[in-house]
């Protein structure tokens, strides 16, 4: 087995591991009433107001998946872990979702073409960010000739930050932006460290979201 597969199948087995308790964190099972709430409004804001094609990318047990899903959209799913998405089946059942096992950096999702993609913790983690926010602009759809916010798909909604103070991880908000410069016809940035209600508790790291408009 090379290198690559050897880490693959670490990565595989690692969030396997973690799927069983992975909900108990406020922001992942969204199990509080407030929490969800707060989630939910963040996610009317951030997709289009009709429903359309959404594409939950690393989408773990598929709780903003089920937002999305109960604000009329119709989504799709992927994450590495076949634990997580077995866990997001069973959350959605009866739902107009769909959900796969495979890499968020390249998902396994055909000529498929989505309104918006949603992407949550992901993105800090892949080995080159930059070829994966290319890709993902090219499984959209064009956005039509508006370019208000409020008006329909044709978006990235990506929701990063940088967490830790010994050793932080992450992407800063001002790097993200960067790498979407190229790509993006319009991009807003919303910042999401002073709102604890998405979190379940106050935090002091970098915590923010970036729409963008393509």
């Amino acid at each position: 087995m090379s290198d690559d597969e050897n880490t693959h199948a670490g990565a595989v087995a690692d969030w396997d591991a973690a799927a069983l308790t992975f909900d108990d964190e406020p922001d992942h099972g969204l199990r509080d009433p407030d929490v969800r709430l707060a989630w939910a409004d963040r996610l009317r804001a951030w997709l289009p107001p009709r429903p359309g094609d959404v594409l939950d990318l690393g989408c773990g047990t598929g709780s903003l998946s089920l937002l999305a899903a109960e604000q009329g959209h119709r989504v799709t799913g992927v994450d590495l872990s076949p634990a997580m998405v077995a866990l997001a089946r069973a959350k959605l059942a009866g739902r107009d979702a769909v959900f796969l096992v495979g890499d968020a950096a390249a998902p396994p999702v055909g000529e498929d073409r989505f309104d918006t993609v949603l992407v949550r913790h992901v993105l800090w983690a892949l080995p080159d960010p930059g070829r994966a926010l290319r890709h993902w602009r090219d499984l959209l759809r064009p956005g039509g000739t508006s370019h208000a916010f409020g008006s329909g798909g044709g978006r990235l909604v990506l929701v990063e930050g940088v967490w830790g103070t010994v050793s932080p991880v992450g992407i800063p908000a001002d790097r993200l932006t960067e790498l979407l410069a190229p790509l993006a016809g319009e991009t807003r940035v919303e910042r999401l460290s002073d709102q604890p209600r998405l979190w379940g508790r106050a935090v002091e790291d970098e915590r923010y979201a970036v729409v963008v408009r393509l």
